[in-house]
């Protein structure tokens, strides 16, 4: 696909532009919540991890502690309350959580750290304790002295004589737990269950362990022990949440931002432009113009070329429009200046002295601030006195106004010559004859692709033909391609001719061929098929 065609594609495109860089911030966007969420919930999931570890390691040494106080008691449950009372009312009162410590014999609680000497079954106050287990906990709603609030039953049986042993009730302080929580913002909730009960922090009544919600994010179970703990909650803190998502939106934004002009920048005409001046992309071919008498070279005429390294060969009225288009006309001028400036210095060997060089000018540079300056630096450049410069002016873009007068008087100064190019195909063809001074009248190659036929043209090609040379002016004719064209021209008083009868746009090497080999046939140099000469 040409180079033209590429940049018309995304340049007149820009929904392209902004869609390409629209999915690169979503991609980025995906990217970034996609992999901090990742990082984060595994950050998370390790500090849950090690919350169980902990929260494992205080229950187990809660109740360690717990039994290295009541174990030492088994003894008392063979003798009398009022042997033990002392005992067992000092060791309840120390020991943290412990509600009341109970002695037990053939499954009825005979003595009270609280109440002294009693005669209650166990399963009146904990109807679910299994006596026949060495150690069970249960919950229960309450006790007979403080029967609104919830209790953990402990049982330890006497491993000595069957149905006796310690019951205790415990005060259930989820304080140390949710100590060990506060730093994690996700956990919204606990809840201790043993056998088939359980308590939570969000209800203060003791539940049926199957009424507990699914999924808990961790479960600890106590080593030993019939008790297990959940922790609810979330994976990840939902205020994380949201922050990962604000910042991967406002990364996408500028990502998508970002590209939106690097594209911009990289696609835009433009850019390609100054690329390919720097990577000496351009050259120039240069197209011999004939005396109409003679058929000897008189002048050649500088075509500036570009061949992309991947497009191939661009059309100039593509590269150039763009050019103009992207306000970049005048550093390309440069550039063609100074290419035509390296190939003068070769040519003058065998160019001979007084060779007409044409040079196109877009108005856009006679009209800029740096045209004088351009131009002396270009004159200075060149082999000094060798060529005739002909700045080519298109009609169609003349300038107006006393800018226009003064640089026009200014290149006369400079000895340079001026011609009109593609002279009756702009609208104001006779008023900028009589405002200007030409020395040259370029026709354009539509008037002369019409000889021999009967178009519009060909009448419009006489009056031009008849207004030249009322005028004195010297004509070249573009674009001509046979003989019965050049004979037709040549007997209408056309000075000199140019086009692919003659020659083909030449790079340097056989523009010289063509110049050391004049005086064969027409056409015969310069004249292959692929326009490379």
């Amino acid at each position: 696909m040409p180079l033209a065609k590429t940049f018309s594609r995304h340049v007149s495109h820009p929904r392209r532009i902004i869609f390409l860089s629209a999915s690169a911030g979503l991609i980025f966007f995906l990217l970034f919540i996609s992999i901090s969420l990742t990082l984060s919930m595994k950050r998370h999931a390790a500090s849950h991890d090690r919350l169980a570890v902990y929260t494992q390691r205080y229950l187990s040494n809660v109740f360690s502690d717990l039994q290295s106080t009541l174990e030492p008691l088994q003894a008392a449950t063979l003798v009398s309350c009022e042997q033990v009372r002392a005992d067992l009312t000092q060791r309840a009162a120390f020991a943290a959580n412990i509600r009341a410590i109970l002695l037990v014999k053939n499954d009825i609680a005979f003595c009270s750290s609280a109440t002294g000497p009693m005669s209650l079954s166990i399963h009146q106050i904990s109807p679910f304790t299994d006596a026949s287990q060495s150690r069970d906990i249960r919950l229960i709603a309450g006790t007979p002295m403080v029967r609104k609030q919830p209790a953990l039953v402990l049982w330890l049986a006497n491993n000595s004589r069957a149905d006796s042993g310690i019951f205790t009730t415990l005060n259930i302080d989820l304080t140390p737990y949710l100590l060990l929580t506060s730093r994690q913002q996700e956990i919204s909730g606990m809840a201790i269950a043993a056998g088939g009960q359980a308590l939570t922090t969000w209800n203060e009544r003791v539940i049926d362990r199957s009424a507990l919600p699914d999924h808990p994010l961790r479960t600890v179970a106590v080593p030993g022990y019939p008790l297990t703990l959940y922790l609810y909650g979330d994976s990840m803190p939902q205020r994380e949440i949201h922050l990962i998502l604000l910042s991967g939106l406002l990364i996408g934004v500028v990502i998508g931002c970002a590209c939106y002009l690097l594209l911009m920048l990289r696609l835009r005409p433009g850019k390609e432009i100054l690329l390919g001046i720097k990577r000496g992309e351009f050259h120039v071919e240069y197209q011999p113009v004939v005396d109409a008498q003679t058929g000897q070279p008189y002048g050649v005429e500088a075509l500036m070329r570009w061949t992309h390294p991947t497009e191939g060969r661009i059309p100039p009225d593509a590269f150039i429009s763009y050019a103009e288009g992207q306000n970049l006309i005048v550093p390309l001028t440069r550039h063609l200046f100074s290419l035509i400036a390296r190939d003068a210095h070769q040519l003058r060997d065998t160019l001979p002295v007084g060779t007409r060089l044409g040079v196109n000018l877009s108005p856009l540079h006679l009209s800029h601030p740096t045209f004088r300056h351009d131009v002396n630096r270009w004159l200075a450049a060149m082999p000094e006195g060798h060529f005739v410069p002909i700045f080519e002016i298109t009609e169609r873009a003349m300038m107006s106004g006393k800018e226009a007068d003064d640089n026009f008087e200014w290149m006369r100064q400079q000895q340079i010559r001026i011609a009109i190019d593609d002279f009756g195909t702009g609208h104001s063809a006779l008023i900028y004859l009589e405002k200007f001074q030409f020395d040259y009248l370029k026709i354009d190659r539509g008037f002369v692709q019409s000889i021999g036929m009967e178009t519009v043209n060909t009448p419009v090609l006489d009056t031009v033909l008849a207004l030249a040379k009322k005028l004195n002016l010297n004509t070249v004719a573009e674009g001509v391609e046979t003989a019965e064209q050049a004979l037709w021209l040549i007997n209408r008083g056309v000075t000199h001719m140019q086009g692919y009868l003659f020659s083909r746009p030449c790079k340097v090497p056989l523009l010289v061929a063509y110049y050391q080999n004049a005086a064969r046939p027409a056409g015969a140099a310069c004249a292959t098929a692929d326009g490379n000469c």
